[in-house]
């Protein structure tokens, strides 16, 4: 069986990704980092879906867009993952309630 993985595989794997991400956000709302590592995954299925369809109409803009994400996707970790060392420091904790108390 040496069957060509097509664009319906590429497809449900992006699904999965993307349902992943969405079940890691609505079941652990008390973490922030496992909230940031979902919506990364969510970000990663859809540039995986981006590259794919780029690729099955023969079109480069996709895979542009694909660069453009995963550079946006880096930065927000970056600075995301340093917000949360600042704030660990001041209070002690990284928990979603705790965060919310921040009123400026």
């Amino acid at each position: 069986m040496t069957g060509a993985i097509g664009l319906a595989h590429y497809l449900a794997v992006a699904l999965i990704l993307f349902a992943l991400g969405v079940v890691g956000i609505f079941v652990n709302r008390r973490n922030v980092i496992i909230v940031m590592l979902s919506i990364q995954l969510m970000l990663l299925a859809v540039s995986i879906n981006l590259a794919a369809f780029a690729a099955h109409f023969d079109d480069v803009v996709g895979q542009l867009f694909v660069v453009v994400i995963l550079t946006v996707t880096a930065a927000e970790a970056a600075v995301g993952l340093a917000i949360l060392v600042v704030y660990f420091r001041t209070r002690g904790t990284i928990e979603v309630a705790e965060i919310n108390l921040m009123k400026g």
